[in-house]
């Protein structure tokens, strides 16, 4: 078989059998098509690990990230996306009884460890009493910066939600994330009293549990289209009353994800709960949150080292 006979047959793979997304998918798509075009072969006997060791160079020397008048170059976290996509590609291969190289023989580009961009617990609160809750808006942005703190939702999970899948008489609801996992996410009294509140002052009979309004929204309904608020809205949303409570860094959907992670692990949830509360598959994801812990370690230090306490 041919790759690129064969790299048809796996992205069908992927979103068949595996049920990955189209955009997954669709990312797969590139970064493959990238390679085939660089090594410009088709016979998968005859990949070579100078090949991709050759690829991998190429890679590092692309374009990046324009950064004032200078063009930084590609990321290595961007790099090992598409040398991800190859290993399964190739691990593929092997599945099918194709001859090729070894994924085994591909190793991921060192990255830096990932930090995270985290906001104070006051510039939290000044976050959450931002929206003006006189008005219909007011009350739905109000809704949305209290079910993220409340759930730790990706921005994603939380466009996509509609009315009906949030029951008020209950304090938990199932939501639908990455890799179409079901996960159970818990609602504070907080966030169940701001839901209740936008939703009395909805006067529309669209399904969606959050709206767009304004210019959008009469747009949507000139065109009879969905009035569902986007993900892109919610970044914007949350952007604005960041600058207005006085927040001077970046404030996004997943800061409050963050917030939400780290709120719990402070207050002693242990580390495999915070991981099923945010759906991720690995632990290894949650652990970029273990900077919290570290407090309690300080305290332990300074409590028992013989020469951190007074003599």
């Amino acid at each position: 078989m041919q790759l690129h006979d064969a790299k048809r047959e796996f992205l069908e793979y992927l979103e068949i059998e595996k049920g990955r997304s189209l955009h997954t998918v669709s990312n797969y798509d590139h970064y493959l098509s990238r390679f085939l075009e660089y090594v410009k072969i088709d016979d998968p006997r005859k990949l070579t690990e100078s090949m991709v060791r050759e690829y991998r160079m190429w890679l590092n020397r692309q374009p990046g990230v324009k950064i004032g008048r200078q063009t930084d170059t590609m990321k290595r976290k961007t790099q090992n996306y598409y040398l991800i996509a190859l290993r399964a590609f190739l691990k593929y291969l092997r599945k099918r009884g194709i001859e090729s190289l070894n994924p085994e023989r591909i190793e991921l580009a060192k990255v830096p460890e990932r930090s995270l961009d985290l906001i104070s617990p006051a510039e939290l609160n000044r976050l959450m009493k931002a929206p003006d809750v006189t008005t219909e808006r007011g009350l739905r942005d109000a809704a949305i910066l209290e079910l993220l703190f409340s759930t730790g939702l990706r921005v994603s999970e939380l466009c996509a939600l509609s009315t009906e899948d949030v029951d008020l008489s209950r304090d938990e609801f199932s939501v639908r994330g990455k890799g179409d996992k079901v996960r159970v996410v818990f609602l504070s009294d907080a966030s169940k009293q701001a839901i209740r509140d936008y939703l009395k002052a909805r006067k529309d009979m669209d399904d969606a549990m959050f709206i767009q309004y304004g210019k959008n929204q009469k747009s949507a309904k000139t065109e009879n289209k969905d009035l569902r608020l986007t993900p892109r809205s919610v970044q914007r949303v949350i952007k604005r009353y960041a600058t207005e409570a006085g927040i001077t860094r970046k404030v996004t959907p997943h800061v409050i994800r963050h917030s939400f992670a780290t709120d719990l692990l402070s207050n002693g949830a242990d580390l495999r709960s915070v991981q099923a509360l945010l759906g991720h598959a690995n632990i290894g994801t949650t652990q970029i949150y273990t900077h919290v812990t570290d407090r309690h370690l300080h305290e332990i230090h300074k409590k028992f080292h013989s020469r951190g306490s007074k003599q």
